[in-house]
């Protein structure tokens, strides 16, 4: 949708249009709250300040609509789509690489209790194995903050696809 159009949307509405965007009610509420917005750019900026800090309740919320990489969203939800796009990068015709990220995953979810998020956009299925692979070996206060960056890159890749200039 057009920023003009963002902006003219009663709240509730604004607010439901952003939840697949980051699923943090606090978050929506402080962006709908914050029209009119003037750029596209002004826009992401808002939405990163109500994403900082995000508490650890608000990243286990949000994580619940991410899938492990390499996993493909069904559905059509607009984060199932989202997601889809996201891991456009992720071949699940390679099928060592496939089978490296479900073991990655594993090991990364036996590790710190939830899924494995990087911002997979513009990344290859090699990469983010490498980068599986370094976070691994990270504390739970490292993927804690580390996590909550990811999640903050992701809402502000997905507000750019929902509102254009």
């Amino acid at each position: 949708m057009r920023l003009e159009e963002f902006n003219a949307l009663d709240r509730p509405t604004a607010i439901e249009a952003l939840r697949p965007c980051l699923d943090v009610p606090r978050w929506g509420e402080a962006i709908a709250d914050g029209r009119p917005y003037g750029s596209t750019d002004e826009l992401v900026e808002a939405a990163g300040v109500a994403a900082s800090p995000l508490s650890p309740e608000e990243v286990e919320r949000a994580l619940v609509h991410h899938p492990p990489i390499g996993r493909r969203s069904g559905g059509e939800t607009a984060e199932a789509r989202m997601s889809r796009d996201e891991q456009a990068g992720v071949d699940p015709a390679d099928s060592a690489v496939t089978a490296a990220l479900a073991a990655g995953n594993l090991a990364y979810e036996e590790k710190f209790g939830r899924v494995f998020l990087i911002r997979a956009a513009g990344r290859s299925a090699s990469e983010i194995l490498e980068v599986l692979g370094e976070r691994l070996a990270h504390s739970s206060a490292e993927e804690d903050a580390i996590v909550a960056e990811q999640l903050r890159e992701i809402a502000a890749l997905r507000l750019k696809g929902l509102v254009t200039a």
